[in-house]
């Protein structure tokens, strides 16, 4: 089992910055893959950004370039740095990991961006 709890969410103008936290506790060795994903009023909910054990990082082609993911391992907490932001990234934005031998998803509450124009 796994909880994380996100912060950072907020309201802010275009172009400007925002950076997500997520920490991790309970079983976290058997994490596997952490992420971000953020669902719009109407939308589904789609991948921002991944980074594993080893690493290894990816961006949707929406947010590459202005988003970077990164982790502090020591502190189990994965972070989302989200610049140039646009009104189109306004979404509620959910943390989730990737969890023992089948990747169960856990997920974060959420927490808002909303980003104006």
């Amino acid at each position: 089992q796994v909880q994380l709890v996100e912060s950072g969410g907020g309201l802010v103008q275009a172009g400007g910055s925002l950076r997500l936290s997520c920490k991790a506790s309970g079983d976290i060795f058997s994490i596997n893959v952490r992420g971000w994903y953020r669902q719009a009023p109407g939308r589904q909910r789609e991948l921002v950004a991944t980074i594993t054990n080893g690493g290894n990082t990816y961006s949707a082609d929406s947010v590459k370039g202005r988003f970077t993911i990164s982790r502090d391992n020591a502190k189990n907490t994965v972070y989302l740095q989200m610049n140039s932001l646009k009104p189109a990234d306004t979404a509620v934005y959910y943390c989730n990991a990737k969890y023992g031998p089948i990747n169960s998803d856990y997920w974060g509450q959420g927490t808002q961006v909303t980003v104006s124009s």
